[in-house]
């Protein structure tokens, strides 16, 4: 049984090909700079280790840009499959879900229009996943089912007082502003992973999962369910990230407006596109870029992490108490899979809660690699796991069709 799952982005359409059966990724691809005069469309194929590459030279929309992967799928000497008659079900991630979707859903009208509507609450994802999914509906067979997974469903169980912010209620009733929480499914995925390597049962473990890239979050996790995590209303909640600001003195916001005189649009933008790790250190929102210029000798490059490290560390130990105690702390994503320096300075600060980590395990858990990096005599195991986000929305889709 082949899912196929679809990640629908402003300009490009990443997709996944799972047997799942062997739980197996077939193919996997991207189709980028969608909406621009000229794209790039990029496929592997694994079963006989095909990479292909196609340029597109023309502006093409998201349903042209479906077409280009279909075709390439399918195609003789690269696809990996005949057609999508051999496809069981589709797969879409959601970002944005609000009070409507707590647990994934069979997508028909009546779903489409609660995504459209809820487009005000993340408008930057939900119309491009609506794009998607109209063009999947459009160009594949009405028999193949199509699911959408949201992003904020792993977070419909925590409480009350960890969703609503101190404004006045109202706000909430009217407009359903609330924290949300995003990377939903980033954070099931290797909590899921943490308890099949352990053999341990989900009520037997309090997890502390960091999924730190260019978005970050952090969530608490109990008993399977999370009780609270960092993004808020929208993603641009929680920590310093790549370059949104995270969480800040909303007085800063009104005081910079006032100041240059911002509206609405441009201070979006600021706080979205030119702040976080690119703000403080005016090189760049890739991680990976500030570490070579710290490297360097750089120090708002270093200021930029040090605010990083930082601000982790408190939440982590927020989460602490509001988990009294946990067992498991979790990095996932693209910095926290792959810079041990980072994981080296967040762990350093959670010694006095006895959390050691091995410094050489540590260096090795880089490129896709699950390991365990504390120490035998840690108090708290850390897991470096790489998250599959894709394989989640597959599974999810698979149960709930019930294959």
């Amino acid at each position: 049984m082949n899912i196929f799952v679809l990640n629908s982005g402003g300009s490009s359409l990443k997709y996944k090909l799972i047997e799942m059966n062997e739980k197996k990724v077939l193919a996997k691809g991207i189709c980028e700079k969608i909406g621009e005069p000229e794209s790039v469309l990029k496929q592997t194929t694994y079963l006989n280790n095909d990479e292909y590459s196609q340029t597109i030279c023309k502006k093409i929309d998201h349903k042209e840009a479906f077409k280009y992967i279909k075709s390439a799928l399918t195609d003789r000497n690269h696809g990996i499959i005949k057609s999508f008659d051999e496809v069981s079900a589709v797969g879409h991630r959601v970002v944005q879900g609000g009070e409507y979707f707590k647990k994934p859903a069979i997508i028909d009208d009546d779903v489409i229009t609660k995504i459209g509507m809820l487009s005000e609450l993340a408008p930057l994802h939900n119309p491009v996943h609506l794009s998607g999914i109209l063009a999947c509906r459009e160009l594949l067979d009405e028999k193949i089912p199509q699911v959408a997974v949201f992003d904020t469903s792993f977070y419909s169980d925590i409480p009350e007082k960890a969703y609503i912010f101190p404004i006045p209620y109202k706000y909430y009733e009217k407009y359903h502003v609330r924290k949300y929480g995003f990377h939903g499914t980033s954070h099931k995925y290797v909590s899921n992973r943490v308890y099949s390597a352990t053999k341990t049962r989900k009520n037997n473990l309090k997890i502390i999962s960091c999924h730190l890239g260019n978005g970050s979050s952090i969530t608490a996790i109990s008993n399977g369910k999370a009780v609270d995590t960092s993004m808020g209303l929208t993603p641009l909640g929680g920590i310093i990230m790549g370059t949104r600001s995270g969480s800040i003195d909303p007085s800063v916001v009104l005081h910079i407006a006032a100041k240059e005189n911002m509206g609405v649009k441009e201070m979006n933008k600021m706080l979205n596109k030119e702040s976080g790790l690119l703000g403080i250190s005016q090189i760049s929102g890739d991680d990976r870029e500030i570490i070579k210029a710290e490297n360097n000798g750089d120090k708002l490059a270093s200021l930029a992490h040090k605010i990083m490290v930082y601000q982790i560390s408190q939440y982590i130990g927020a989460y602490n108490v509001i988990l009294q105690g946990f067992d498991t702390l979790i990095f996932t994503g693209g910095i926290g899979e792959n810079q041990p320096v980072h994981r080296k300075n967040i762990c350093k600060k959670l010694e006095f809660l006895g959390v050691y980590i091995d410094d050489y395990l540590n260096e090795t858990a880089v490129s896709g690699k699950e390991m365990k990096i504390s120490k035998n005599d840690s108090k708290i195991d850390v897991w470096v796991i790489p998250t599959n986000e894709e394989m989640e929305i597959a599974e999810e889709t698979a149960d709930l069709l019930g294959f």
